[in-house]
């Protein structure tokens, strides 16, 4: 049986967009890969760490609720 697709969203693009940040700046600020924010990014992402999350928010200045959003069903 295949697991059901999520229907959690990033908004990593608009945030970075607002604050005139690149994934490479982001990714030193808050001590994550280039690669795993670019997971996260792109929606590929199948889980994350509270602690990247909290590095991620801290970085941006945002909370979880800014970074992630739940898509309607299909």
């Amino acid at each position: 049986m295949n697991a059901p697709e999520h229907r959690v969203v990033c908004h990593l693009d608009r945030l970075l967009a607002e604050r005139g940040m690149t994934l490479v700046q982001l990714a030193e600020r808050a001590g994550v890969t280039v690669a795993n924010l670019s997971v996260l990014k792109n929606d590929r992402a199948r889980a994350i760490r509270f602690s990247t999350l909290t590095a991620v928010c801290d970085a941006l200045g945002c909370t979880p609720g800014d970074l992630l959003g739940l898509a309607p069903p299909r």
